[in-house]
């Protein structure tokens, strides 16, 4: 009787470790396809901006994303009839809000500064998820949370410098620390740190509610409040919405259809599982896929630099992951 007990035990909890590992990996299969998704938002916006307003192309991003999530967010609410608290609705609105005002502030950034500052800046969000996440969601700033994030924050630093940094003569020169805050560049600058607090706004918000609401109704209202948001912006600039070439619409799409319904939907979905501080310190995953697909679509080799800072930021997202795992495994 004893030993059957024992045995039931031990099937019981293997059954158990291969539910958490199924549950592990496919934590990092989505994280690692949003990471592909959302590093393809630079390249499609440095494209529409040859001839398309920033903020035109913010708009555009989130009103096409909203219409592509209607279905099925139309579907979710047929099938279950379930009703929104007006307290979490107006945290569903809060994080669009956040979210327009993100694209806003850090598309904008990209026409005043560098690449390479912009991102250093925006990819801060972690750093300030981290420090709120205690206040606002009650979750515990950690040892293992500060280890993963210095590990990650400092991968991406390093892949951004790649780009503006040279060594001559032994000597290390960064072009981007260049009158990083006179004339445009500080304009620039701080549009892209407002982008990182504001991106940690969305976040926060996103994991305070996502454990209730179904994902298609999550962005389905997320998305459509950060659209309403842009589109009030663009009449007030007075930025004209249409006149613009076929090329640059079919940019925008690209935009709306992969970076957003497909990245930002997979870190969405992540926000009801995982802590809002891991889930940001995946989205420091933007620049490693950028030069995964610099690699196998434009055939750019990685530089050294590069190479070093995405490394550092995948081992950061795959100890984050097995943190989860290890704090949800039951004991043995």
């Amino acid at each position: 009787m004893k030993q059957q007990l024992i045995n039931r035990y031990k099937a019981k909890h293997v059954t158990e470790q291969d539910t958490q590992t199924k549950s592990n990996i496919n934590y990092l299969v989505t994280l690692f396809i949003g990471i592909l998704a959302v590093s393809t938002a630079s390249i499609f916006i440095r494209f529409a901006q040859s001839e398309v307003p920033s903020l035109v192309i913010a708009a555009g991003r989130m009103f096409i994303s909203t219409l592509v999530m209607f279905p099925f967010a139309y579907a979710s609410w047929t099938k279950k009839r379930f009703t929104i608290s007006g307290k979490n609705l107006a945290i569903l609105f809060a994080a669009g809000a956040f979210l327009g005002l993100h694209f806003a502030t850090w598309i904008t950034s990209l026409e005043f500064t560098s690449v390479a500052s912009s991102v250093v800046l925006v990819t801060t969000a972690p750093l300030w998820v981290a420090l709120f996440s205690p206040l606002l969601l009650k979750e515990r700033l950690t040892k293992q949370v500060v280890f993963v994030l210095v590990i990650s924050l400092s991968g991406s630093i390093i892949v951004s410098l790649s780009s503006a940094c040279s060594t001559t003569g032994g000597q290390l020169t960064c072009t981007m620390l260049q009158g990083f805050w006179t004339g445009q560049n500080a304009i620039g600058n701080l549009l892209a740190f407002a982008g990182a607090l504001l991106s940690a706004g969305y976040l926060i918000a996103g994991r305070k509610v996502r454990g209730t609401v179904d994902l298609p109704i999550y962005t389905f209202i997320v998305y459509g409040s950060a659209s309403i948001i842009l589109l009030i912006m663009v009449a007030i600039s007075g930025e004209k919405v249409t006149g613009y070439s076929t090329l640059s619409y079919l940019w925008i799409l690209a935009l709306a259809l992969i970076p957003q319904s497909i990245g930002h939907t997979a870190f969405n979905w992540a926000l009801k599982f995982l802590p809002a501080a891991y889930v940001s310190i995946a989205l420091l995953g933007e620049p490693v896929g950028t030069v995964i697909l610099a690699a196998l679509l434009l055939r750019e080799t990685p530089t050294f630099l590069e190479l070093l800072g995405g490394l550092l930021i995948l081992t950061g997202i795959t100890v984050a992951t097995q943190r989860i795992s290890a704090r949800k495994r039951p004991p043995v």
